[in-house]
């Protein structure tokens, strides 16, 4: 596990298109509107969820079943209110996981502490590291398991590192939207320019799903928002014990950091925004999407062209043009004839979207090309395919379906979005002309939003003024297509003081505990002695390009661009 970043394959994009309407007052906003009553509620149920998780604390205990991994971490979890403005009314249970700080004080508890006299010093214990990997839909619970990997030995040794599964993932009350076990199995077609005929059965797709979240989740559904998790968080950092929260957030975490640094910036300690996306009021959810399809373009041109670097090995073509034409090519072949009977156009350019993310995944993806392009379908099909065993399969199914429901609800609710398809229509349309890698998939992504049952709540204007706010970290890299680097400086300006790394000429989607030495030390420099860059920003060289493999070298599999999984500890966006 390399990186600390996940990303759910397409599941994660956001959409794409132009303005949504005017979004009305509610009480999403800043105290002083239409909604001022119900933020005060709000305000109050969270300060009395608070104080009733610090008395009662998390009990902790074995990691199990889904939640097991290697190491001395330790599962738990803590209550919090469904409703905000009616904190005695019912509740979820957010599962929560933690590995002790390994060089704590003696009088911490934390294993691992020499004795007196014994040795070096115990590095003193900072207090919890808490960590959110993106999505939304995505599960931290994974997360202490990094203490075991060198690039987070310090950290480990001066934090606790605690995950947690938001609400509705996982173990945390799951959503579903869908039967899994229903889900579409078979080959499905990606064109970049589809007819009338698929757009319309991709219209009544998103229709359905939408009109089954209602049905399936009922008055629970509109408590699945950015708000619902940043006051979430809150509660979790008294349920830890600790008076300030430190923070790492990559992605939509990063963003869902930036939201609880403006709502509780007095419980702010340090925070960590890697790779974040920014939506605010003029730019939500709909908008965002119009940079993230240049973004993917550009980043699946640079991962093109490393091929054509390559020539010699993969023998896709001697630029990214041809690369590009070598790659229509195939999946004109696997439209006519799906490989295995499972793996179509759809199911490969999902894999395609996890290298235009992770260049990790640069080799990987290539060699299952250039092996399927002289008639050798075994790396596509474990790169792209379902898993063989019937069992994983439908583990597989359930996580991604429980990923697209709380994505789907988290998305819709939190902004407007257009209910006219033929803004959609005409958005993508116009895109895809220059940007045709991503913008029909985020458009059949988000769709859903069209439909939704009730209207999304108006975003709030994330900003600090100076001095309200510890200095926060924020790291980006300058290509990135998942979050493109404007959300990052947009977030960086409006929390006042916020120090900005950038990887320059660099495009993997999440930095923290990566491959790049300089934000690495970086993030240390920060999270262990609280120090920004001189200046507030500093830039940093790009981190190797991958490496290719030898006809004669095994490549890894990979786990299927079904879930975006590969090398390494990804999350969502």
């Amino acid at each position: 596990m390399r990186r600390l970043v996940a990303f759910a394959a397409t599941s994660a994009l956001v959409s794409l298109g132009a303005a949504a309407a005017p979004p009305q007052p509610d009480s999403a906003g800043r105290p002083g509107g239409a909604g001022s009553r119900g933020v005060a509620a709000e305000e109050r149920g969270v300060a009395e969820a608070a104080a009733r998780a610090a008395r009662e604390g998390i009990r902790w205990g074995r990691c199990t079943g889904q939640d097991a991994m290697p190491g001395r971490a330790r599962c738990g979890s803590v209550a919090v209110p469904l409703d905000y403005a009616r904190p005695g009314g019912p509740s979820v249970r957010l599962t929560v996981s933690r590995t002790l700080a390994t060089g704590g004080r003696p009088d911490d508890g934390a294993p691992g502490n020499a004795s007196p006299g014994a040795g070096p010093r115990p590095v003193p214990r900072q207090g919890a590291l808490v960590f959110h990997p993106g999505g939304p839909g995505v599960s931290g619970m994974s997360f202490p398991a990094v203490s075991l990997m060198p690039e987070w030995r310090e950290l480990a040794e001066a934090y606790d590192l605690v995950g947690y599964a938001p609400r509705g993932v996982g173990r945390s009350a799951p959503l579903y939207c869908a039967d899994p076990a229903k889900a579409p199995t078979g080959p499905r077609r990606a064109p970049a320019h589809p007819s009338a005929e698929y757009k319309s059965e991709r219209r009544a797709e998103a229709e359905e799903y939408a009109e089954s979240c209602a049905r399936r989740a009922g008055s629970t559904l509109r408590h699945h928002g950015s708000l619902d998790n940043a006051r979430d968080l809150e509660v979790l950092r008294a349920a830890l014990g600790e008076r300030r929260l430190t923070f790492l957030g990559v992605a939509y975490g990063g963003y869902l950091g930036a939201l609880y640094a403006d709502l509780f910036p007095h419980r702010v300690r340090r925070m960590v925004l890697d790779s974040p996306v920014g939506p605010g009021p003029a730019r939500p959810w709909y908008q965002v999407g119009l940079g993230r399809s240049a973004a993917f373009e550009t980043r699946w041109a640079d991962f093109r062209a490393w091929v054509a670097r390559h020539d010699d090995v993969y023998g896709l073509g001697p630029d990214a043009g041809a690369v590009g034409r070598a790659y229509d090519r195939l999946a004109a072949r696997l439209a006519r004839e799906p490989a295995d009977g499972t793996v179509g156009p759809g199911q490969l350019h999902r894999a395609m979207v996890t290298a235009a993310q992770f260049d990790d995944f640069w080799p990987h993806r290539a060699r299952a090309l250039a092996d399927y392009a002289r008639g050798d379908a075994r790396q596509l099909l474990a790169q792209a395919g379902p898993p063989p065993d019937a069992g994983a399969r439908t583990e597989r199914a359930a996580a991604a379906e429980n990923t697209r429901a709380v994505r789907t609800a988290v998305l819709c609710n939190d902004a407007p979005w257009p209910a006219d398809w033929r803004v959609w229509d005409a958005d993508a349309t116009r895109l895809a002309r220059t940007a045709p890698f991503a913008t029909w998939d985020n458009v059949w992504a988000d769709l859903p939003c069209a439909y939704w049952k009730g209207a999304g709540r108006r975003p709030r204007d994330v900003r600090t003024a100076p001095g309200e706010l510890p200095p926060v970290l924020v790291l980006a890299a300058e290509r990135d297509a998942a979050a493109p680097y404007r959300g990052a400086r947009e977030l960086r300006d409006r929390l006042a003081g916020a120090g900005l790394v950038t990887e320059r000429a660099a495009g993997s989607h999440g930095l923290a505990g990566g491959r790049n030495t300089c934000v690495q030390a970086r993030l240390l420099d920060y999270l262990l002695r609280g120090r920004l860059p001189a200046g507030g920003r500093a830039d940093c060289a790009p981190h190797p390009a991958p490496r290719p493999h030898p006809p004669h070298m095994p490549t890894a599999a990979g786990t299927g661009a079904g879930t975006g999984a590969g090398p390494g500890h990804r999350a969502g966006t």
